[in-house]
């Protein structure tokens, strides 16, 4: 997304000023309510805009890439690559794009392209990968760019000259993009080989001066004969509360195919401390999700792993609000009193058109559905290795949830009703429909991508309103589908909960299940950590430890709890195999390349269910059913490759 952050607009104060007035003048700009005078239209915005429009073009090099580049959404022949170019790091203040007559969650960029006289201009290259070359750049705080290619071009937000680009391979892909403060930079690359390892780069147009270099990977045809398939699984990355360490390690040991990132990319909360949160109050318009999604992007750790890795994401909850569903969220309903005290004067609909749009422009994904702009789930062939599913439990169409504390009781007595759905009938089919298909072309595994714990897991506190078991008949209905038609090999992937699951799929009181070797199992569900964001009753390792075996004993199907450390998982796909490796980081309060080794699972082709013994019947930390808990503290730095014995003492940031 390009921002014009706080240009001048060219015209003198004395018209500014007879616009305003004029503008004032008009009563169609008054509220309709006397009682909510916050309805009016924003004239000092009205006028800014009217005059911007006018406005000098800016120079190259005034312009810069100010949070690196990405790319995701894998196809066989083609990729989406993302950058944003602008002079300063500021997003623009600009509701245009969620106002008026545009469509409803519109994403279409040419008509602001077209109003705009002065669009920006980007060419991008796609290029064949030299093995030759290192081209990967590093960040170093607060953004400034260190490319290994260049001898000096440590320069503010990342502008290298073109000195870098002299290795590059041969040009492949290529086009000319444009774009406007009120859109995002998102194109996409065409015409490449599948499951193929490319470089990209992003030139203002007219000029030397290019984006970091980034890389990227196709995915292989449908029929094409795979060895092997690896992601990196992230989710839930809390700004305030600690560094992204679990991004940059993952990046730096190099060993994924492509990034799932299962939601909670941002966070729409307050946050203060050492990395408070900008803006610091909870975010409700779309230049507040702009701002905080730009924020998120000057973590290193971060644009490191984007810039190397294909990602797939789906959102969770808080890149819009915490427990959002179709007609609400936790702290904003559909009432008048809710409005006025938690709404900022936003509507619940126009908070999640705004949180949608911005995560549309800052993520490099693709739509899927031009007619159905909130739709985010989609699927994803890997020859004939895999089918990858991606769902959306949050926002699409999912009926009411707990509210935390609010509604809980109401939630508990209705959610065996049969008319809840965590995702609305119109996913949910075209989920099931997915599952048979896959099992029809004869992929070997199906692997789910969802936000929520899909196991019936149940707590201290009880069973979770929030995921899967607040909306039991669609739990059972998935599970109905699953046994009836014989689909076997099937991995859940869940994150949202903070803390690390790994369970048997399993029917329990429907179909039969031995807990000790896993037979009547349907799959597998691995349940990761987050990046930064806080995992149950924070606490120190044996009383995290302790919980995890309560939890472990009183769940049969569970095998695995962890709670202390922040981190991520790596996931081998092969014909023979599925290998789940659990990774976490000693301590996210400072930035470090410490990489712990915390469990690692493999699930047998048509066995559906994890190998026993659970873990090899050891693992470093948590609980595991049947084996030992065996701390090493041996971890690894993954900048230099060597291994140490490390601990810290706190885990996450102040945010107080």
């Amino acid at each position: 997304m390009w921002s014009r952050g706080m240009s001048a607009v060219g015209g003198s104060l004395y018209l500014a000023s007879l616009a305003v007035a004029s503008f004032d003048g008009n009563l169609n700009y008054n509220s309709p309510s006397r009682r909510h005078s916050n309805l009016g239209i924003d004239v000092t915005l009205v006028n800014r805009r009217s005059f911007k429009r006018g406005a000098i073009p800016w120079s190259p090099e005034q312009l810069n890439f100010t949070h690196g580049v990405a790319s995701g959404d894998p196809y066989p022949d083609s990729v989406v690559l993302w950058t944003r170019v602008a002079p300063g790091m500021e997003s623009d203040t600009s509701n245009v794009t969620v106002e008026g007559t545009a469509p409803l969650y519109n994403t279409d960029r040419d008509p602001y392209i077209e109003a705009d006289p002065n669009p920006v201009c980007v060419e991008w290259k796609v290029f064949e990968t030299q093995a030759s070359t290192s081209s990967t750049c590093s960040w170093s705080w607060p953004f400034c760019l260190v490319n290994p290619d260049c001898s000096s071009c440590c320069k503010p937000f990342s502008t290298c000259s073109a000195t870098a680009t002299n290795a590059h391979g041969r040009v492949v892909s290529s086009g000319t993009a444009y774009t406007t403060s009120d859109i995002d930079y998102t194109i996409e690359a065409t015409s490449l080989q599948p499951f193929t390892t490319y470089n990209y780069q992003f030139t203002i147009c007219g000029s030397d001066r290019v984006s970091p270099l980034g890389r990227t990977k196709t995915a292989p045809r449908a029929e094409d004969d795979l060895a092997q398939v690896k992601f990196a699984i992230f989710s839930c990355s809390n700004f305030p509360l600690g560094y992204f360490n679990a991004y940059g390690n993952a990046a730096r040991k190099d060993e994924h195919d492509y990034v799932i990132h299962l939601g909670d990319y941002i966070y729409e909360s307050a946050g203060a401390g050492q990395r408070a949160h900008k803006p610091e109050k909870y975010v409700f318009s779309l230049p507040e999700y702009r701002t905080r999604h730009g924020q998120y992007r000057t973590d290193p750790d971060l644009l490191l792993n984007a810039q190397n890795f294909a990602w797939i994401p789906t959102w969770d909850d808080h890149e819009v609000a915490n427990n959002v569903y179709r007609d609400g969220m936790s702290a904003l309903f559909n009432t008048e009193n809710s409005f006025l005290k938690n709404g900022a004067s936003i509507s619940v609909d126009q908070r999640k058109m705004n949180a949608v749009r911005a995560y549309w422009e800052w993520m490099p994904i693709r739509q899927v559905d031009l007619d159905d702009n909130l739709r985010i789930w989609r699927s994803f062939q890997m020859g004939k290795l895999l089918d990858l599913i991606m769902l959306d439990t949050r926002n699409y169409d999912r009926s009411i949830t707990d509210l935390g504390n609010t509604f809980t009781e109401y939630i508990d007595l209705i959610k065996d009703d049969g008319g809840r759905s965590l995702m609305g009938s119109h996913q949910e089919h075209w989920f099931y429909r997915q599952l048979s298909e896959s099992a029809k072309r004869g992929a070997t595994w199906r692997i789910i991508g969802n936000q929520v714990i899909f196991s019936r897991l149940e707590f201290s506190q009880g069973l979770g309103l929030d995921t899967w078991s607040g909306y039991a008949s669609n739990r059972n209905r998935t599970l109905k589908h699953l046994y009836d038609n014989n689909i076997h090999n099937n991995i859940f992937l869940a994150g949202d909960s903070h803390q690390s699951w790994v369970s048997d799929l399993a029917w329990r009181g429907d179909k039969p299940y031995d807990e000790n070797t896993g037979l009547g199992a349907i799959g597998v569900e691995f349940a990761g950590t987050a990046v930064t964001s806080p995992g149950g009753e924070v606490g120190s390792i044996a009383t995290l430890e302790a919980q995890s075996q309560v939890d472990v004993d009183a769940n049969p199907e569970l095998q695995w709890a962890e709670g202390y450390y922040r981190g991520y998982f790596i996931l081998t796909v092969t014909p023979a195999e599925v290998n789940a490796q659990f990774y976490g980081s000693p301590s996210v309060a400072t930035r470090n390349p410490w990489d712990l080794s915390l469990a690692n699972f493999t699930v047998v082709v048509n066995d559906n269910h994890l190998a026993r013994p659970v873990a090899g019947g050891s693992v470093e930390a948590g609980h595991v059913q049947g084996g030992e808990v065996n701390p090493t503290n041996v971890t690894l730095n993954t900048e230099t490759g060597e291994w140490d014995i490390v601990g810290y003492e706190t885990m996450y940031l102040s945010i107080k």
